[in-house]
């Protein structure tokens, strides 16, 4: 099959080069499909993509702030349902004391983000302690407890039909963006065999098909003594990530892809050095989402594209409408632009839309959508 270049026709005012040298007084708009993998326009406009003075209607941008959500029970199968399509289901889970039961997903892989907090993850594949930052890889079906040392919060992504797999890295080569030789696996150590001891029942939560299942044994089901094969539970925390960069230009999110499942992908942003090109974007630029929902989880740091956001907390940008930085961020990568960033997100893009759960009064930020208003 013969593959042609495919030349960009140019109308008016316009760079030559996305994302850097804009034409005076302009502000540029991506419209781009299959997660600025396929075919892609740039808008040069006299106002900014989010100028909007008012927004009626139940597609809008959201702010959830996790932080006000309470914490019932003792498993994550009691965590509120938050975000969720047939791809893929977000919660977040507080797991205050170590846990006296096992649960197991049946309906699907798990991601578990270490928000706050450390411990021990006992598992069918052994031992592997975790904190803060932590990405806790979980296959379908597999059973797992957790000892804390410090209360525990985690943002749990399911993928209902599909298991995570490694971003394709391309041209970098497989050592890019983290070498796989610094994923830790679970182990059988000496202290997942200290606790197969003692004859006390055991639960586990089983979750499947929605429904919760209880499945009781006289003794620790985690009582493997080895295993062999290449899949298991690893870990990667994001202080293992070496990001992607450009000093000349503003990569798009997806150059911070972590994992891939079957109708998401899961990104990492890291601290980085910021642009130092003259004529290039600092902040992520304005562009639309026409095929895919973006979500963003806050970890920790100064969020430099988004006013009033802190750690902890949920934006949800839905396909159909552009979005960008706000006014002051704009307003000061211009100005006196940092020498880099200093932030942790962990971004979630789905292809196919994603539903609200019903959520607690208060727990949503229902202004957010006026938060690009240029308030000044």
């Amino acid at each position: 099959m013969r593959h042609w270049f495919q030349f960009p026709i140019i109308e008016g005012k316009a760079s030559r080069q996305a994302h850097c040298d804009l034409p005076d007084g302009t502000f540029e708009r991506e419209c781009g499909k299959e997660g600025f993998f396929g075919p892609a326009s740039h808008m040069y406009h006299a106002n900014p993509p989010t100028g909007w003075i008012s927004w009626d209607g139940p597609l809008r941008p959201r702010a959830i702030d996790t932080n006000k959500l309470e914490q019932p029970g003792h498993t994550p199968w009691d965590a509120s349902l938050l975000l969720h399509n047939q791809h893929v289901k977000f919660r977040v889970w507080t797991c205050r004391s170590s846990m006296d039961h096992l649960v197991r997903n049946g309906d699907g892989d798990e991601v578990l983000f270490i928000h706050q907090g450390s411990g021990h993850l006992y598992c069918d594949y052994g031992h592997l302690t975790f904190r803060d930052g932590d990405y806790i890889v979980l296959p379908r079906a597999t059973s797992w407890r957790i000892e804390v040392d410090e209360p525990v919060t985690m943002l749990l992504i399911e993928a209902t039909n599909s298991g995570y797999q490694m971003a394709d890295r391309g041209l970098v080569g497989q050592h890019a963006v983290y070498d796989p030789a610094v994923l830790e696996h679970a182990r059988i150590d000496d202290a997942f065999l200290a606790q197969q001891s003692g004859d006390q029942q055991w639960q586990v939560m089983l979750k499947a098909r929605n429904q919760l299942n209880t499945i009781t044994y006289p003794f620790n089901p985690l009582d493997a003594q080895g295993w062999k094969g290449n899949l298991t539970v690893f870990k990667l925390n994001w202080r293992d990530i070496r990001p992607l960069m450009s000093h000349r230009y503003h990569l798009p999110p997806s150059a911070h892809t972590t994992f891939v499942a079957d109708g998401f992908v899961i990104c990492t942003f890291v601290p980085r050095p910021i642009e130092s090109d003259p004529g290039a974007l600092k902040v992520p630029f304005y562009h639309n989402n026409d095929d895919y929902d973006e979500v963003l989880f806050y970890h920790r740091g100064n969020f430099f594209s988004r006013d009033n956001i802190e750690a902890g907390m949920i934006t949800h940008h839905p396909c159909g409408f552009s979005h960008g930085p706000h006014p002051k961020a704009l307003a000061a990568s211009m100005e006196s632009p940092k020498q880099e960033t200093d932030e942790v997100a962990v971004m979630i893009d789905t292809r196919h839309p994603l539903d609200l759960a019903e959520l607690p009064e208060g727990v949503e930020n229902k202004d957010y959508v006026y938060s690009w208003l240029n308030k000044k």
